[in-house]
């Protein structure tokens, strides 16, 4: 898993060649730490197709303005450096699957 800041945000958005799958989170937030370990689980299932990054938002001050994050649990997909989808909340396990499926279709279209 993959620990964003400010500092490194872009450059690691920028540089990976697989899909990175961000968690805008904090630790006050309950239903962030509730759905961490769902999206860890996701993860380690999707390795091979894409990465998670976690971006506490106390880290990521200035990135969560550029995209807009004003409310957590947020779930941003990159790809070639760009976002190409997301959510806020706490989505059921196989909603994410189903999410996940439909845009990485679509990647390996490319």
């Amino acid at each position: 898993m993959l620990i964003l800041t400010d500092e490194n945000f872009e450059k690691e958005i920028l540089s990976s060649k697989k899909p990175i799958l961000v968690d805008f989170w904090n630790w006050w937030c309950f239903p962030c730490l509730v759905f961490s370990p769902i999206l860890e689980k996701i993860a380690k299932d999707y390795q091979d197709k894409l990465i998670l990054a976690k971006a506490n938002l106390d880290a990521v001050p200035f990135i969560a303005q550029k995209y807009g994050i004003d409310r957590i649990p947020a779930i941003l997909l990159f790809r070639e450096g760009k976002p190409i989808s997301g959510f806020v909340g706490v989505w059921p396990e196989e909603k994410i699957r189903i999410w996940l499926n439909n845009l990485l279709k679509e990647n390996d279209k490319r």
